[in-house]
């Protein structure tokens, strides 16, 4: 794997994570980085391989997901660029295995951090310690939220939040969405099967709430969406 070029710290300076690091401990974690290219299908790490490395995307797409003995997926998250993902890796043992697997949807590039090297900065300072812990805290407190999202929401209220949730800050009356991922990718995130993806968009369309054309969605009804993801 290759090193990244030399200006990537002004990039890392804008994740989460690596606000809480001054200028020397960055330049340490940057050292040890690697640069990783995935074609789409393959695979960055599987389930249980031992856990040594945090990533973050820069390009592409990728998902965490966990396979089922008799072949089934569930996919746990869906990565988008400039997100950092397998952070809490960091705090495990060396050998301690990866809880899920991880692919690439479409041609990725990534950035993987060395957790032995995060470790070490860490253990320098304890008032870095608690930035980062703080940091992992709040997103542990996101996925808690998304949990209770697909475990006490219809598949109509998962389907429309999830819609909603695309939409930048400062939309027009009527955003056009593309889908970030296929529409079974997207199902298997929500807990849905694709079937129940189809039917449910085509309750929204016939509602007048949305319009879909391939990977498009023009979302007709932004607050009627949002009643519904909270309904």
């Amino acid at each position: 794997m290759e090193r990244p070029s030399q200006d990537i710290a002004d990039e890392l300076r804008k994740v989460d994570l690596f606000t809480a690091l001054d200028p020397g401990q960055l330049r340490v974690v940057i050292d040890s980085t690697r640069v990783v290219h995935l074609d789409g299908g393959q695979r960055l790490f599987d389930h249980g391989q031992p856990a040594r490395q945090f990533f973050y995307l820069r390009t592409g797409q990728l998902k965490l997901f966990r396979s089922s003995p008799s072949g089934g997926e569930k996919i746990i998250e869906i990565i988008q660029p400039q997100e950092m993902f397998a952070q809490a890796v960091m705090f495990m043992e060396p050998d301690d295995g990866y809880p899920v697997s991880a692919e690439a949807i479409e041609p990725s590039v990534l950035l993987g951090f060395d957790s032995e090297v995060m470790r070490g900065v860490l253990r320098r300072s304890v008032d870095t310690c608690f930035r980062v812990l703080a940091s992992l805290s709040y997103r542990l407190r996101q996925q808690v939220d998304e949990i209770e999202k697909l475990t006490l929401h219809s598949a109509a209220s998962r389907l429309a939040g999830y819609l909603v949730g695309q939409v930048p800050g400062d939309v027009p009356l009527s955003p056009g969405v593309r889908l970030p991922a296929p529409k079974n990718v997207i199902a298997s995130r929500l807990g849905i099967q694709p079937e129940t993806f189809s039917r449910v968009a085509a309750r929204l369309m016939k509602e007048g709430l949305i319009r879909v054309q391939g990977q498009d969605v023009v979302l007709l009804d932004v607050e009627g969406l949002r009643a519904r993801a909270e309904g």
